[in-house]
């Protein structure tokens, strides 16, 4: 070893190298640094400093880990090659030393020039450990743990490369391109299961990349190991070859094991029972939230999540058996807490949403447009299954074919997760959180009422609820988010498992009968939402008369030379923070409710026993309510004080509390407009007016569900929010990182050279 290390820096290459590292490195971290400066410069504030700096997928560390595969093939493109090509491989066979141990010695010597690049890299974290507040120090060595093991597992492989020619140039090209292949092999065979875990298994993509997110996973440790392993044992059966004189289907047979032995141990470490993790970042990024594990830790018997996808469906590349890997991995955090959970894809053909066959094949069945798609692509048409199938198995017909997971408990419990159309088109931590809560309690049920041309949860036209209801394919839908919706008429009283009464907009008045299950419901401490338009106030306030409040005549205004003067951008009260504190965060940024066409809700009766909060109100000046005109589009309005017009606030929603012995809280939204949750609302983007309308249904139905759902995976913000540093210091830095610590080494360089050359 110290043989080796010797020739290794008597080499003008290891200290290019090394010169070349350090430059590079105090290049990005100094840009780096530069970045978050500039931001703070900015008034912008500081957040989670050091991974952004160090680690994650642009830090510093990372940029290094990136060139390692130019560094290491140069390193060690002559240990065994100049051997060879010298002659002096024979003096090496003729002494006392075995293959081993040449084997060893030159691996090691490599490896303790990585720990030199190791010790260049810890100058930047004993900087930013001195610069940034509360630096993750446990984070970046777990980075730079990450670069050094793949150092080791790139000697390795170019050791090998090195053992089998005798050419260093040869021996560089051949690492890159076994460096390649690893990176690639993970391609390969995506279609077939079990070489798809064996192929992804091999793949050295990402593997370095979890530890520069912070987390030590015992599968990418072991893999390491074995890839480690495994070279080395191939350039120690080439040596036995060469110096035994081997056979060559012995020497095959060898390596064929050693290959055996190696896939199969990474595939048995790679079982989910058989990881152990170690999330290293302060606030523990890399793992579910606490809430989340709770949830899962109260799934304590057999859990089987299926995935149903449809070959006719746009939405069939999400988790077709090429991107079947790049799926599950969605889902590592729930499988680390619940490693025994069954995973299964169910492929199938259906009707779906796939436009383009609907146009190629029209005219054509189901089953003749998917024996049209397997011999397009080489599928096995015998491993789908028709629609009419799989209903028997899981009715999913709700889904129009779209892709779904159905997540299944041994007692019975069952829910739905889904992906969305957006941009991000997956559930985060907290949408698939969701649905595992749905399997340990009862989701709230929304009933929506209807039998008064009501606006309906099954309405996608302009003034529907449907949107925000029931829709499947919008993320922030209540479907999505936890919650069951359902119709419902008042002609029989409200059944029990009922949690939410959502009335809104009836066009004529309740029956008698209607208007006592109404008023029995209320009185058994149910939970509502009521919702008016100016139009309707005298079929609404027999409602929330029984709540002490009225909907007042006219119409709200707050004239503007934008928009109609019926258009209101509706404040949020300081008073709705007890009812949500997230209202806090959108009071601070100013935003508004958008409120077409409202009606006032005044309160008349304090005798009925609520709280009454104040949620959303129009603005003390420039606002009133409008007895008189009636066409905001062609006429302007202007206060009549003859009329009654007094400009003032006045609430457009109300928030009402009571407890009833027994019972958990009841809990009441009035609210003055009915178009503001619609469809039309929703879609409608105001220029100006700062809306977040679906903010407002979000809070509505987390505080209806007493905080349970949507369900919130908050975490705490990380300590590392503070610079010690400005553009002085930075100065300073780029003199040390870029100049002086460079042109150090290339003084050594230069000493220790023109010494060995005297001799």
């Amino acid at each position: 070893m110290k043989t080796e290390l010797r020739v290794l820096f008597f080499s003008p290459i290891a200290w290019i190298v090394l010169i070349v590292f350090a430059f590079q490195l105090g290049l990005s971290y100094c840009d780096g640094l530069a970045d978050e400066i500039r931001d703070v410069a900015m008034g912008y504030r500081p957040y989670n400093v050091t991974m952004n700096l160090m680690a994650g997928y642009s830090g510093t560390f990372s940029e290094m880990l990136d060139n390692l595969y130019l560094y290491i093939p140069l390193l060690t493109m002559g240990l065994m090659s100049r051997e060879f090509n010298s002659g002096s491989i024979k003096l090496l066979y003729s002494s006392p030393v075995s293959n081993m141990q040449i084997i060893i010695g030159k691996y090691l010597a490599v490896i303790a020039y990585g720990l030199i690049l190791i010790v260049l890299m810890v100058l930047s974290l004993i900087l930013t450990f001195y610069v940034v507040k509360d630096a993750d120090i446990p984070l970046m060595l777990t980075a730079m743990l990450g670069v050094f093991l793949t150092i080791a597992a790139y000697t390795a492989i170019g050791l090998f490369m090195s053992t089998i020619t005798r050419y260093q140039v040869v021996a560089v090209i051949a690492t890159m391109a076994v460096l390649a292949v690893l990176n690639f092999i993970g391609n390969f065979g995506r279609d077939m299961d079990f070489v798809r875990d064996l192929t992804y298994w091999l793949s050295i993509s990402g593997r370095s990349k979890v530890f520069l997110e912070g987390m030590i996973c015992s599968k990418d440790i072991i893999y390491f190991v074995l890839v480690v392993f495994m070279f080395l044992a191939f350039t120690f059966i080439k040596l036995q070859e060469e110096r035994l004189k081997k056979t060559k289907m012995e020497t095959i047979l060898r390596y064929v094991f050693v290959l055996g032995v190696v896939l199969g141990l990474g595939y048995f470490s790679s079982r989910p029972m058989m990881i152990a993790y170690y999330d290293s970042t302060a606030t523990k990024q890399n793992t579910l939230s606490v809430g989340a594990q709770e949830i899962m830790s109260k799934i304590d018997d057999g859990l089987t999540m299926t995935t149903y996808v449809n070959l006719l469906d746009n939405t069939w590349s999400k988790a077709s058996p090429s991107s079947k890997i790049m799926d599950m991995e969605r889902f590592e955090k729930f499988i680390r807490f619940k490693p025994n959970m069954k995973i299964e894809y169910v492929y199938y053909y259906g009707p779906g949403t796939h436009d383009y066959y609907d146009e190629k094949y029209a005219g054509l069945s189901s089953k003749e447009r998917m024996e049209k798609i397997c011999e397009i692509y080489d599928y096995d048409p015998k491993k789908f299954v028709s629609f009419e199938d799989i209903k028997k198995m899981e009715d999913i017909s709700a889904e129009n074919g779209r892709l779904v997971r159905v997540l299944k408990r041994e007692n019975g419990a069952k829910s739905y997760l889904r992906i969305y159309d957006d941009p991000y088109v997956y559930p985060f931590e907290d949408g698939i959180t969701t649905a595992f809560k749905n399997l340990i309690e009862e989701a709230p049920m929304i009933a929506f009422i209807t039998g008064h041309d009501e606006r309906s949860c099954e309405d996608y036209g302009e003034k529907g609820y449907a949107v925000f209801a029931n829709n499947g394919t919008f993320r922030s839908s209540l479907i999505n988010n936890g919650f069951k919706v359902m119709s419902l008429t008042l002609k029989n009283p409200v059944p029990k498992y009922v949690d939410v009464l959502v009335i809104s907009d009836m066009h004529s008045a309740m029956s008698e009968n209607e208007f006592m299950n109404y008023k029995a419901f209320v009185e058994s401490g149910g939970n509502l939402i009521i919702m008016s338009e100016p139009k309707r106030i005298e079929f609404m306030n027999p409602l929330v008369k029984e709540l002490g409040l009225h909907f007042a005549d006219g119409i709200l205004v707050e004239p503007s030379d934008q928009y109609p003067d019926d258009i209101i951008a509706a404040s949020i009260q300081a008073e709705a923070v007890y009812v949500s504190p997230y209202f806090s965060k959108l009071i601070r940024e100013g935003k508004k409710i958008i409120t077409p066409s409202s009606a006032a809700v005044e309160i008349i009766d304090t005798t009925k026993g609520f709280v009454i909060t104040e949620i959303l109100s129009t603005s003390s000046q420039g606002s009133w309510i409008e007895y008189e005109t009636k066409n905001f589009i062609d006429e302007k309005s202007c206060v009549d004080s003859q009329k009654g017009e007094v400009e003032k606030s006045n609430p457009i929603m109300l928030y009402l509390t009571r407890n009833i012995e027994g019972k958990s809280q009841q809990r009441i939204f009035v609210l003055g407009d009915a178009d503001c949750l619609s469809t039309k609302e929703l879609t409608t983007s105001r220029a100006g007016l700062n809306g977040v309308n679906y903010d407002l249904i979000t809070e509505m139905f987390y505080c209806m569900s007493y905080g349970e759902y949507p369900v919130r995976t908050q975490r705490v913000r990380p300590p590392d929010d503070e610079l010690y540093i400005g553009r002085p210091g930075l100065v300073v830095a780029k003199i040390f990182f870029i100049g002086l610590l460079p042109l150090s080494l290339l003084i050594i360089c230069v000493v220790i050279l023109a010494r060995r050359k005297r001799r």
